[in-house]
């Protein structure tokens, strides 16, 4: 039975900071620059918050369904880190602001950069079991970065925005290998989001931690799925990106492990598997629970498909958990991703200077905190959302009244 991925597109918010830029502004070492190998960060504007990323990322997905199609939609499952209540989901608002079917799951999940892909493979195995023909499940991994001088070198890392998964037994983009995964997950403080406006991280600890999940279930992996080789089962690997440098170094400590390959043959094999799925990440930064699935479009934009790919996907999230799993693309999976004009998009953000960029970013660091009451005006950033090129009606967040976030769509 094919299950896996129908349609899949990634919003990256309407404006961007080149990481250069970032850097001098805030006197880092540039010599560190490389070590990221990140060219721009996506920059969430105070209008822009979890519940506009989930809607404006999934609308293109679900716009192309029909009337009917639509319908079959019985699951909206939200993975974010960015919660907005201790009891209600960003689901619920995505949901309404989407016009999706009143029969209809509607669940929120948690687990820093690896929810979305829990919540993946969960739908994967409800359409696979059948006990609802024809049913589709739409996961959206929709976050916000709250990071600011304070972050030092993990602020020009980070990225903002949501990836939209339509799950169904049409898997036009990725089918995935059924029963073909390996998990990994222990307790680790690596990162937390302790109070609504500020990140913590011990980068050395989620650096190793990252690395050990990787190891681990790879090794799980092979041992659920025969003849496995690493170097040559997966014709391309796409896997979470806190920053593409961070990717670099994982396929390189694979290839010695699993492989034995020298440093010249490890390098000619990152730049041919591995480099076209950091296109996009490099763009946009740390995407969160959607940062796996960014790397998986832009692997489909950028690699060569004509043939068929086996794409092994590495998926981890800090506390901690992780997952390595795989599935099939083609020449047809690019048909269809490029129906969403995902690299025009990224292309169509603002760029910001430094200066700006400090002054949206107050208003982006309390977009999570709960007022009673609270007035967002969308239009003193006019400047700015005048020179984004983004070509189609976006959601916007107007502000809080009794509590209850409100919204409304800006015309572009």
């Amino acid at each position: 039975m094919n299950v896996g991925i129908e349609a899949l597109n990634v919003y990256c918010g309407l404006a961007q900071i080149p990481v250069r830029t970032l850097f001098e502004g805030r006197g880092l070492d540039l010599e560190r620059l490389g070590n990221l190998m990140m060219h721009n960060r996506s920059v969430g504007l105070p209008f822009e918050d979890p519940v506009t990323n989930a809607v404006n990322a999934a609308k293109p997905v679900v716009d192309r369904l029909t009337d009917e199609q639509k319908d079959r939609i019985e699951i909206v499952i939200t993975s974010t880190e960015s919660g907005l209540d201790y009891s209600k989901s960003v689901a619920s608002y995505v949901h309404e602001h989407l016009g999706l079917s009143r029969n209809c799951r509607v669940v929120e999940v948690k687990q820093a950069c690896y929810a979305a892909t829990a919540a993946v493979q969960l739908a994967v195995a409800y359409v696979a079991s059948g006990v609802s023909p024809g049913a589709k499940a739409l996961v959206i991994a929709t976050d916000v970065a709250l990071v600011d001088e304070r972050a030092a070198y993990a602020e020009p890392a980070m990225g903002a925005g949501a990836a939209a998964v339509l799950v169904s037994d049409d898997p036009r983009v990725l089918a995935v290998d059924l029963g073909a995964f390996g998990n990994h997950s222990y307790e680790t403080m690596d990162s937390a989001r302790p109070t609504p406006s500020f990140d913590i991280a011990d980068s050395d600890r989620s650096l190793f931690a990252y690395l050990d999940c990787l190891t681990n279930c790879f090794e799980s992996y092979r041992a659920k799925v025969e003849d496995v080789d690493f170097a040559t089962t997966f014709d391309y690997l796409a896997m979470h990106t806190p920053f593409a440098g961070m990717v670099k170094a994982a396929h390189r400590k694979l290839m010695r492990e699993f492989a034995g390959t020298a440093p010249a043959e490890a390098e000619e094999d990152f730049t041919r598997r591995v480099l076209p799925s950091l296109i996009y990440p490099s763009s946009v930064g740390n995407l969160c629970s959607g940062s796996v699935y960014l790397a998986l479009c832009s692997l489909i934009d950028n690699g060569e498909l004509d043939g068929g790919a086996r794409v092994g996907l590495y998926s981890y999230g800090s506390g901690c958990s992780s997952e390595f799993f795989s599935g099939l693309v083609d020449r047809g999976s690019a048909d269809e991703l490029a129906a969403m004009r995902i690299g025009e998009h990224l292309a169509g953000r603002c760029e910001l200077t430094f200066e700006e960029y400090t002054r949206v970013l107050p208003g982006n660091l309390t977009c999570l905190v709960p007022e009673q009451d609270r007035q967002v005006d969308v239009a003193a950033y006019d400047d700015i959302v005048g020179r984004a090129r983004i070509g189609r009606d976006l959601l916007v967040n107007t502000g809080t009244k009794d509590y209850r976030r409100t919204y409304e769509w800006l015309s572009r």
